[in-house]
């Protein structure tokens, strides 16, 4: 009975001892990474020494897109690449570095990154999920009604929109195919200053945007339409004036310039007249003359004394 107690001791010894081998030789790390779209990443596999490393591999899931590898092989020397992108590759030298470099991370580089490290002693493992952020473009419109609207457009996580001074507003979501959300909160505020405050994973610190009353502004577009119509109105007065006078006060400067036109006129028909008129009194002259000259040498010798 004692030997069989030994054995079943050394039996649970040595599985203690191999399962405790076993989760030293095989460590996995699990690791969350958040990166902004646009920046590079860098994502490290194990510290393991050149003289312990006989090859490393990355094995990339994405959410959308093909499944890709990158590895390295020690006792040949030899790097070898499937269906990943360029902008995926060794950060450094394998040899001496196993880290892998995204550069430029956009949406679609989002999804599982898990390391496989091939030591003398075993085989070490790291994981990472990459998650990519958008931060979103803000806008903040008013109108003359007081209804404001705060817009944080194709953000990824969706953007957290709130008021000061604080209210009830109403949110609206779109969301994109992308993974990407619209957000967009409508407020009527009693207030005539308003804030619209945005925050989001992206930036460290909230972006603020504010809308100021409409007031002043209404002023100067009542203040134009007043001047416009009384500048309408002067100008139908004047116009009105100068019909009432029959042009005297506008058309003034004008009425020289027929007079001469007349005057013209009637001056070359004078000088076509004065010829014939002169014409006329000398025929009738010389007519008088003959005919008295006639009368005298028919009458009686008596009379033509007394004419």
């Amino acid at each position: 009975m004692k030997a069989k107690a030994d054995m079943n001791l050394v039996g649970k010894t040595f599985c203690a001892f191999v399962l405790l081998t076993v989760a030293v030789a095989m460590v996995t790390m699990d690791n969350r990474v958040s990166k902004i779209a646009g920046s590079s990443v860098s994502l490290t596999c194990s510290n393991v020494s050149r003289v312990d490393l006989v090859a490393v591999t990355w094995k990339i899931s994405p959410r959308t897109g093909n499944y890709c590898t990158v590895a390295y092989r020690r006792d040949q020397n030899k790097t070898d690449r499937t269906n990943c992108s360029e902008r995926m590759d060794w950060k450094y030298n394998p040899e001496t570095d196993n880290a892998l470099q995204i550069r430029q991370v956009t949406l679609t580089d989002e999804g599982s990154y898990i390391c496989e490290a091939v030591v003398k002693d075993g085989n070490l493992h790291r994981t990472y999920t990459l998650t990519v952020l958008v931060p979103p473009v803000v806008t903040l419109t008013c109108d003359s009604n007081g209804t404001a609207v705060c817009k944080a457009a194709a953000g990824k996580p969706a953007a957290q929109v709130s008021w000061d001074p604080n209210g009830d507003p109403r949110t609206e979501l779109e969301n994109h195919t992308d993974g990407r959300v619209t957000v967009l909160s409508i407020y009527n505020p009693r207030e005539t200053t308003i804030t619209c405050l945005v925050s989001h994973p992206a930036w460290n610190t909230s972006q603020s945007k504010k809308c100021q009353s409409d007031n002043g502004n209404m002023f100067l577009q009542y203040f134009a339409i007043s001047a416009g119509l009384l500048g309408i109105l002067f100008i139908l007065a004047l116009i009105f004036l100068c019909k009432l006078h029959r042009g005297r006060i506008c058309y003034k400067s004008k009425i020289p310039e027929s007079a001469p036109t007349h005057n013209v006129q009637d001056s070359n028909e004078h000088q076509e007249l004065e010829p014939y008129a002169s014409y006329v009194q000398k025929e009738n002259m010389i007519y008088n003359t003959v005919y008295e000259v006639t009368v005298s040498e028919d009458l009686p010798p008596g009379l033509q004394s007394a004419t």
